[in-house]
């Protein structure tokens, strides 16, 4: 059966990859600090295949049909999409191969635990599944199932049905019939707001709110306190990205490390890494 080895969470501002060198410099060498770490522990961890939780931005799926999920099912993975290569200042296109197998294993095991996914055989990429991967895996070495969610279009999921559908995903990862070593990976947040009156504006005492009810552990007490309605006040839009974390949370047991915390309106989003040690 497969084995779930490891649980990270991270920011994915576009600022990270297309505008980094604006932020201060200490912002800077903590970013690259904290994703040097993450991608440390997860070499660490051997994974054979990433399952990375993110959002789209409304590129797959137009404003009036966004599903609540949708899994990338295809055997690669090349992105980003063109509209966002200079965006992202990415040169490049990177390839990145999946895991059709796991993938169709996701969407037809959680119907059958009643939770139904929509699927994709060639998903488009925005800076939501482009950054993480720049960072942690940055010769497209371990395979990827990129999982996205509806973060914008309203009725946008509550932290705990992110929870609820995190739980279900555990598992039926754990049931794959495979022996894969399977690493999670939350992307979103922190506060901020594309687009809106306070794009660039940065909710710090949210952020370090938030962060602290990860350090603490206490699954309860973070969806019993997190609202939507919290995350909507600290920038509409965006915040709501955090139930990837959430979802992610979903796999773990106590405190997660936060690696570092940066304001950086300069990047337009506040930016944070954290890693859990203990695996539900």
């Amino acid at each position: 059966m497969a084995e779930i080895v490891a649980a990270l969470a991270m920011t994915h501002s576009p600022g990270l990859t297309g505008w980094f060198d604006r932020a201060p410099e200490e912002q800077q060498r903590a970013a690259l600090r904290a994703t040097a770490e993450m991608r440390e522990r997860l070499i660490a961890a051997r994974p054979d295949v990433i399952v990375a939780f993110s959002n789209d931005h409304l590129l797959n799926w137009p404003i009036n049909n966004t599903p609540e999920y949708t899994v990338g099912i295809g055997a690669e993975h090349v992105g980003p999409a063109d509209w966002y290569d200079e965006w992202l200042g990415m040169p490049t296109k990177y390839r990145i191969p999946g895991h059709p197998d796991l993938a169709r294993f996701i969407v037809n095991e959680s119907v059958r635990r009643r939770l139904t996914l929509a699927y994709l055989r060639a998903m488009e990429f925005d800076d939501g599944i482009s950054v993480p991967m720049h960072f942690l895996n940055p010769e497209g070495a371990i395979p990827l199932v990129p999982v996205t969610m509806n973060c914008t279009v309203p009725p946008v999921p509550t932290p705990e049905r992110a929870y609820q559908v995190g739980t279900i995903l555990r598992d039926v990862l754990k049931a794959y019939p495979g022996p894969e070593r399977i690493a999670v990976i939350g992307t979103g947040g922190l506060s901020h707001e594309p687009g809106g009156p306070r794009y660039f504006w940065v909710d710090e005492d949210f952020d370090l709110w938030f962060l602290d009810l990860l350090k603490r552990g206490d699954h309860a007490a973070l969806l019993r306190e997190c609202t939507l309605e919290k995350m909507e006040a600290a920038g509409s839009g965006g915040t709501a990205e955090l139930n990837a974390w959430i979802l992610a949370m979903a796999f773990t047991h106590g405190p997660a490390d936060v690696l570092a915390y940066m304001p950086a309106v300069a990047w337009r989003s506040g930016t944070g890494m954290v890693a859990w040690n203990e695996l539900a």
